[in-house]
């Protein structure tokens, strides 16, 4: 792992040069584009609607965390690379009420969403929060923009869905020791899987194939694990 540390790594995709960002996004600076997978609003909501005891303010981190990367990007679009809602638990008017504020923030900033598995179920976002909604694979110049990293699709494919995490071997823990379990960004030759953006969202562990490069995101820093920054 490089010990550098650095808030973005520079990746050519497709010819693209686009930067793999600490905070758990793909940044395009030619589109001056933000792509962000897996945000799932609304999805604490729709755990306490089952009677599952968890924390609020998930949907106030996500708008937070977004708000960070609008603060230090120049940005035009963002992209979300689907399950942008939860569940229809996603709907309450409290959480409607948060989105639709911080869109009257940022008034001029387009909003695409590429409709995935959980957005299917629970429908599209509320009409007044002005995001175009379309369906998967949605092109733009070499790259494709998906929810599911198997879809067919022109070009070379962004993705999301499954949420990856890569464990870490815990400095100084020993051959038993603990280890650490970190997003991850998983690219291949025709394919990159991003993090999962929102909070509350898990994470599912993978393990690179020969050929694909893994970049792992730490306080703030992302590493290169396969390849130099």
């Amino acid at each position: 792992m490089s010990e550098s540390q650095q808030a973005h790594c520079v990746v050519e995709l497709a010819g693209e040069i686009v930067w793999l960002l600490a905070h758990k996004a793909v940044y395009w600076p030619e589109r001056k584009m933000l792509v962000i997978a897996d945000i799932h609003f609304g999805k604490a909501a729709a755990f306490r609607a089952l009677g599952v005891p968890v924390p609020r303010g998930t949907t106030t981190q996500n708008l937070l965390a977004l708000d960070t990367l609008l603060a230090t990007y120049a940005c035009e679009e963002i992209v979300f690379l689907g399950d942008f809602l939860h569940a229809r638990a996603a709907h309450a008017p409290a959480t409607v009420a948060a989105m639709l504020a911080w869109r009257t923030r940022h008034p001029g900033l387009r909003l695409t969403v590429v409709r995935g598995n959980h957005d299917a179920h629970a429908g599209d976002p509320a009409g007044a929060l002005g995001i175009r909604m379309v369906d998967e694979p949605h092109r733009v110049g070499k790259l494709s923009f998906c929810h599911h990293p198997d879809t067919a699709a022109p070009g070379y494919v962004l993705a999301g869905h499954v949420h990856p995490v890569f464990h870490l071997r815990a400095a100084g823990t020993g051959r038993h020791g603990g280890r650490l379990r970190l997003p991850c960004f998983l690219l291949g030759q025709q394919c990159a899987i991003l993090p999962s953006f929102g909070a509350f969202t898990g994470g599912h562990a993978v393990r690179p194939a020969a050929g694909e490069r893994v970049y792992v995101t730490a306080d703030a820093a992302i590493f290169a694990l396969s390849a130099n920054c």
